[in-house]
């Protein structure tokens, strides 16, 4: 199953997390091997036990390795949303067709399977612990249910079919196992689903509060699994196991099941859309009125970091090295003001003036020509035309695209390569706006363009300051425009990666050119040319991971995935 290193021995190590506040998942060890009677005996180690299976939530990087998953690459790269301006970046396997079992990328097999075992060995050794007060021990296993629920679903969007480990294995047992079927997969990821919603307390001990979310009331549980969580995970499953890449045959059943799930969510009014003021600093825990905030489902550990404004900002910034370059094609899938796409006549687009009375979530979330960048002192209007100040051809950063991403990025004026931006940045995994867009997805498909479906969408539009849908859209015209809303509000979020597949459809968005926009400046007038950045190749068998070699020659019963 995994490399028997990563099963067998378990030790641990004072964790730091620098620059944030003390919080639940400090870990009170020090360096060194530790007695298992000492783990389990105390109550504050074995907390810590569950505190540190967190930590597969987020990687090595405690969440912020999917900003940076590598030289400054997020997995928006590997879609048709971005280009990663470093062109030699190893992401680059998934675009060019040597994405293979001996050159893998985004590979979390072993490490997911060790958080997976170290929710196991909780769930299996606490009901005996010293877990005080003894009634906290439901709560706590709630919380590991959902651990486990979450990292096996991350195997399975990424594998397809996968192992399950729901006990530890011992050294004696064969680990040479076969992967178990879809079916049987998600019904385990249901399962624990299910025993985390009706075991995690309502309230955490001292936190005098009764919102299932975490508004930030009480510190030391801020990240902590809630039964909103584990209700957002089974939502996004079940809609996974409707969508054509696992049913084939379109069983309607399954995609009411998925809106059921995501209608339970919903109908606890728990969450909500932040305002659309609010709406700018949503990833910024630094900013009071969005702390901890009430549209974040569950987020990672917020880290005090500038890394990701380093890694995307535009070239002309002081440190800026402008690694995610969005698409023209991401581009033009923003509506006009008025609700109509570029492509209709009627829409009012102007190509000469392509970024004029476009959707306002184009300038929340991509920096184009012309748009402002930074306040203060720092402020000014982008210049992305060639030979400007972000796309000089001195620079080998600059721009491919004609853009760059805003989306995450603080607009703080103090901000440079010396001097971090004082913003606390998680990695946001679940948030209301997804839910509602699984209900409309799930429930148009089960029973076609509803009001229900109306509502949930437009909901979104509306607060992005967009008009709403326009009555009488058929089921298929339905399902487009929710396409696309997904595509555009969950932009640059790792969810385009995933839906493209869920949806069958690589082979109409992955495969073939992506498209940037050339502008050139003469005099005072610009013209803009979209042209071709790079073709991309995507095959059958990129609907799922390669298994690697190295996990395949430990255990040959996996079977590659198809193709590969």
């Amino acid at each position: 199953m995994i490399n028997r290193k990563f099963i067998f021995n378990i030790i641990f190590f004072l964790v730091i997390f620098s620059g944030c506040k003390k919080d639940f998942l400090e870990f009170p060890y020090t360096e060194g091997p530790v007695p298992e009677d000492v783990v389990w005996g105390i109550d504050r180690n074995a907390r810590g036990y569950l505190n540190f299976a967190y930590r597969g939530l987020g990687g090595t990087g405690y969440g912020t390795d999917r900003y940076n998953l590598s030289g400054g690459a997020i997995l928006a790269d590997a879609s048709d949303e971005a280009v990663c301006s470093d062109l030699s970046n190893p992401i680059n396997r998934m675009n060019n067709g040597t994405w293979a079992p001996s050159l893998t990328f985004d590979d979390q097999y072993s490490t997911l399977y060790t958080s997976i075992r170290m929710t196991n060995e909780f769930l299996a050794k606490s009901p005996g612990s010293g877990i005080y007060p003894a009634s906290d021990i439901t709560g706590l296993r709630g919380e590991a249910f959902f651990l486990r629920a979450m990292y096996h679903f991350e195997l399975f969007k990424r594998y397809g079919r996968i192992v399950l480990a729901t006990r530890s294995f011992s050294p004696t047992e064969n680990l040479n196992l076969p992967r178990n079927s879809v079916d049987e997969v998600v019904k385990q990821i249901g399962l624990d689903c299910d025993s985390a919603i009706a075991m995690i307390p309502a309230v955490y001990n001292g936190s005098g509060t009764v919102s299932p979310y975490d508004d930030g009331s009480d510190p030391f549980n801020r990240g902590r699994a809630t039964k909103t969580v584990a209700m957002a995970l089974k939502s996004r499953l079940l809609l996974y196991y409707a969508s054509p890449l696992y049913n084939e045959a379109n069983d309607l059943a399954r995609w009411q099941n998925a809106a059921n799930a995501a209608k339970t969510l919903i109908d606890l009014n728990k969450h909500a859309l932040l305002n659309s003021v609010d709406y700018t600093n949503l990833w910024n825990y630094s900013n009071a009125p969005t702390q901890y905030n009430k549209e974040v489902i569950f987020a990672t550990t917020a880290l005090l970091t500038n890394a990701i404004e380093s890694n995307n900002a535009p070239v002309g910034f002081t440190g800026g090295l402008g690694r995610t370059n969005p698409t023209q094609d991401l581009v033009d899938a923003f509506e006009m003001t008025n609700g109509k796409p570029i492509s209709d006549p009627t829409s009012g687009y102007n190509p000469a003036n392509p970024y004029l009375n476009r959707d306002p979530r184009l300038n929340r979330f991509i920096v184009y020509n012309g748009s402002t960048f930074k306040t203060g002192t720092l402020s000014r209007a982008v210049e992305t035309f060639d030979g400007g100040l972000d796309n000089p051809a001195s620079n080998p950063n600059a721009t491919k695209t004609g853009y760059y991403m805003r989306k995450f990025l603080s607009d703080v004026a103090t901000y440079n390569v010396t001097t971090p931006a004082t913003v606390r940045r998680p990695w946001v995994i679940f948030r209301y706006a997804e839910t509602l867009l699984n209900y409309a997805e799930a429930l148009n498909e089960a029973v076609g363009a509803s009001t229900e479906v109306y509502n949930a969408v437009n909901q979104i539009r509306v607060r992005a300051g967009m008009p709403v849908l326009p009555a009488g859209l058929s089921q298929v015209q339905m399902r487009d425009r929710i396409r696309n809303e997904r595509r555009v509000e969950l932009c640059f979020e790792d969810h385009r990666f995933f839906d493209v597949r869920r949806w069958m459809q690589g082979n109409i968005y992955f495969n073939g050119a992506v498209r940037g926009m050339r502008i050139i400046k003469n005099g005072a007038s610009l013209t803009y040319t979209p042209f071709t950045v790079e073709n991309r190749v995507f095959l059958a068998k990129n609907y799922l991971y390669p298994i690697a070699l190295n996990e395949l020659n430990t255990a040959p019963a996996l079977q590659q995935n198809p193709g590969y």
